[in-house]
Order: C-alpha cells, then structure tokens, then sequence
C-alpha cells in the first residue's frame, strides 16, 4: 500500500482523485512505522485491524472508525480481513480560517465508537462507506461530495467534544453560548494577528475575562493551552509558506510570528515531527 517511503516519510500518491485516496484493503501485510502529511481514516469492514501509534497499540473492531491526525507516526499491523484505509489532503482545509475549529478537534488521534458517541458513530460509518462509494465513481462532484461528508463529520465531533468539556466543567446552557461568542472572538483575532506578538493580557482583553479565567476557560473550550493553540495557528501559516513561496525560512519564522529561528526551529519540528527545510525538500521531492 505504501508506494513512496523516504526514512519514515510516506509521500501519497493520488491515483483516481486529485486530492484523496482510498485503498480497498485486504492485503495481510504490515506497514512499518511511518507518517504523512494526509489525515487518514481507518474503517474495518471484516475483522478487527491492529495499529500502533506513539508506542500505543489500538485495536478497532469492524466499521468503528479510527482518525489518524496529520504526521502522526503510525504503525499498521498485519491482519486478515478488509479495510477502509482513507487518506485526504487536509490543507484544503487548513488554508481556510472557516475550518480552524475543525481541525482543532484533530489534534490527536480518536476512535469513534458507539460507546464514545452513538449518533457519531453512526455519522463516521456512513460516511466512510458513502465515501467508497463517491470514490469509485466518475462523477465531477465526487471530490466535493467527499469533502462535504468529512466536514459534516468533524463538526458532529466537534459540537459533542465542545459541549462534553462544558458538561465536565458543569457550565449551564447560557455559559456555553457566552463561551462560544467569545471564543470566536478569540480565534478570529489569532487568525488575523498570529504574526505578531500576541500575550496571554492580549487575548483575556478582547475575550472580557481576566487571564487567570481566560487561560482556564480556553483550554476547557479548546482542550489545549492558548500558547499551543496559537504556535499550531503559526505553523499552518508557514506550512503555506513553505509550499507556496520562495521566501527563506528564516523570513518565513519572522512572518509566522516566531522570535527567532532557533523558536521556529523547535516547535516546528514538536508538531510537524521534521524541521522546515525537510519539510519544503519532502515536498519539492
């Protein structure tokens, strides 16, 4: 299944579709430790399948549904059966702000059971089967039509784990709405600053909260620190960079909002598991 491996890299190679990939898989076969820049969706559809992912083993039993985050290193093991092994080009929706809060819900890999959510479960395994079978076809809107169910989804994942933080925190249904308005606020203005310096007093001053409730309601809301949140906001800028310009990169950890290249350097390379310049040679390649 893995046509192109650099080290632990895998570079996907669209076949059918311009932007996605989908195996039918039934080989008994193993595939080595490895990562790719593509989020890929697991759905077994006879037989449990096997995964290791950071050190961790995994086991998904027919059609739960299993999300892979972008450059997770990842291990699949082999098992007889057959398999949905999904794979899409998440910058179509990293290069659009409107799908930051999606992409947020990512962050780590989840295995969507009835037991984590039934209606989502149901949501997942539709989906990936409808999936299949836009995949197969020869109709136009195919990609689009793909696209339009892995959105669906990730908003169903996204309202259930926004309003399960709010239910752990015990906030009433009135919070939750305040919180959301506010946050959007938060987030709009990240996306708008995020190559500047932004201070925890910056982002508790146009939230209205002071920064001891602002850091602790943000990470309830988005179950990561501000700090966290707005270095990924970077990185997505000079990931785009990257690809997309001739600028050094040097220039491009400046215009990303980084202090320093050593800064860009380090958590660069924390979340994108590479360091910039092998990042933009991977992709040039």
């Amino acid at each position: 299944m893995i046509k192109h491996l650099d080290n632990d890299f895998e570079t996907v190679e669209y076949d059918a579709k311009q932007s996605v990939m989908l195996y039918d898989n039934v080989q008994f076969e193993e595939y080595p430790v490895h990562w790719h820049s593509e989020i890929e969706i697991v759905m077994p559809l006879q037989n449990n399948y096997y995964m290791e992912i950071a050190g961790k083993k995994h086991e998904v039993k027919e059609h739960e549904v299993f999300i892979i985050p972008s450059c997770e290193l990842h291990h699949l093991l082999a098992c007889k059966g057959r398999r949905i092994i999904f794979q899409f080009d998440c910058s179509v929706l990293n290069s659009n702000p409107v799908f930051s809060p999606l992409m947020r819900c990512l962050s780590s890999p989840l295995h969507i059971t009835p037991e984590y959510n039934e209606e989502i479960h149901i949501i997942a395994k539709k989906g990936m089967l409808e999936i299949f079978d836009l995949y197969k076809s020869d109709s136009e809107l195919a990609e689009a039509k793909i696209y339009n169910i892995i959105i669906y989804l990730l908003i169903s994942i996204r309202d259930f784990e926004k309003k399960k933080q709010f239910s752990l925190a015990k906030c009433a249904d009135d919070k939750i709405n305040e919180y959301s308005k506010v946050f959007d606020k938060v987030f709009k203005y990240i996306d708008n600053n995020y190559m500047h310096d932004i201070t925890l007093e910056d982002l508790a001053d146009v939230s209205g909260y002071s920064k001891y409730h602002f850091s602790r309601i943000f990470k309830q809301y988005s179950s990561v620190s501000y700090s966290s949140y707005l270095n990924e906001r970077r990185i997505r800028a000079a990931e785009d960079m990257l690809l997309n310009s001739e600028v050094s990169v040097t220039e491009i950890a400046v215009r990303s909002g980084f202090k320093s290249l050593a800064t860009f350097n380090r958590v660069f390379r924390k979340i994108k598991r590479c360091t910039p310049s092998e990042f933009k040679k991977l992709y040039e390649t």
